[in-house]
């Protein structure tokens, strides 16, 4: 089956991804960074962890990745983990300078082995998917700053994985590109039918993008409320301008508030 070929069951019918079971994570030093973290990710969910900064949200991202292991609880992969599984967006687009949008692209599969001949037609593939089919031959340099995201995007959807973890991709971005790459992504989840787990600061971007979202207590890190969203797919204008959105952004927010100390900024 390939992306284009996945149909997205209704919510609370969706096949399980992995679970995280009272994940504990502490760091030398004794830093307690989460504790007793438990999510579950069905197919197709797009799911934001959204809370204070140093609640523990990029640590849960590495755990899932593989890039560090849990101190206590367990992360089960559906199925087992494969080399398939996973697509990851960081903060900063992290592309090669020294080479080409298209080989940039091509990253995942050179890891592996793969010549660039071999999957050129995926690469411009999804290349065409991100709204960069004509900028293959380009340079990072020649780029504006959501371009490159965009080639990051196209990186980590090359391989067709079974989850994508997007680690703040646009908390660098002005608002105009960030509400327009907002956009995208829920275009290109319609189009691929990928299962997202994006971590934002923004309560704003959560509500839009998202169908659960996930609000996180600062440390020790871990979920004090899931906020369901039932607005349909696609979304665009109306959604932000709706009463529901509001109501659902205002709830949101007072949970987010609700996870400060007094007198405490973030």
């Amino acid at each position: 089956m390939t992306a284009h070929d996945r149909i997205i069951a209704p919510m609370g019918s969706r096949p399980a991804v992995l679970q995280m079971q009272s994940v504990d994570k502490t760091f030398n030093g004794g830093v307690v960074a989460l504790r007793k973290m438990s999510l579950n990710v069905n197919e197709g969910d797009f799911i934001s962890l959204l809370g204070p900064s140093g609640c523990g949200k990029s640590t849960a991202l590495r755990l899932i990745a593989g890039l560090m292991r849990p101190s206590l609880g367990r992360i089960n992969w559906e199925g087992g983990q494969g080399k398939d599984d996973l697509g990851v967006v960081f903060q900063e687009p992290t592309l090669m300078p020294w080479t080409t949008v298209a080989r940039n692209v091509w990253l995942p599969f050179r890891l592996r082995g793969q010549s660039y001949n071999s999957v050129k037609d995926r690469i411009h593939e999804v290349l065409a998917l991100v709204g960069l089919e004509k900028f293959a031959d380009s340079y990072p340099r020649e780029l504006s700053g959501g371009m490159k995201m965009r080639v990051s995007i196209a990186r980590a959807l090359v391989t067709n994985p079974r989850l994508i973890l997007m680690d703040e991709p646009f908390a660098a971005l002005d608002e105009i590109t960030r509400q327009k790459l907002n956009d995208d992504l829920l275009s290109l989840k319609a189009k691929t039918g990928a299962t997202v787990i994006f971590v934002t600061h923004s309560v704003f971007e959560s509500v839009f993008l998202s169908d659960r979202i996930m609000v996180m207590a600062a440390r020790p890190g871990r979920i004090i409320k899931e906020i369901k969203i039932d607005a349909p797919y696609p979304r665009g204008i109306d959604w932000r301008t709706s009463p529901e959105y509001a109501a659902v952004a205002r709830e949101t927010s007072d949970t987010l508030m609700s996870t400060l100390a007094p007198g405490e900024v973030h």
